[in-house]
């Protein structure tokens, strides 16, 4: 059953390095965020780095999504993000704005 929400938009925004360390604490804000709105967009345009575990967060919200009726879109990757997207041909599967 889906939640109605408040406000059907909210921003997140990532930076710095998203990697072992900091890959839970995104997971967790994109949890709560994805619970509580109808589109959840992750601005990654401060984002300087991405390993592995960026891309499980991102994979687990985009499930969490599906599941729930919710959109995640992916804003302002750079460079490095997305080549890293690409490459894992993930760019296919979670919406990626400039």
């Amino acid at each position: 059953m889906l939640q109605r929400t408040s406000t059907p938009t909210v921003v997140v925004r990532a930076n710095g390095e998203i990697d072992l360390d900091a890959a839970p604490a995104l997971r967790r804000v994109l949890s709560k965020a994805l619970r509580g709105h109808h589109e959840v967009v992750l601005d990654l345009s401060p984002v300087t780095f991405m390993d592995c575990a960026g891309l499980r967060v991102l994979v687990s919200a985009r499930d969490q999504a599906d599941r729930t009726g919710r959109r995640l879109v992916l804003r302002g990757a750079g460079p490095q993000v997305t080549r890293l997207l690409k490459l894992t041909r993930l760019e296919r599967h979670l919406p990626l704005e400039s």
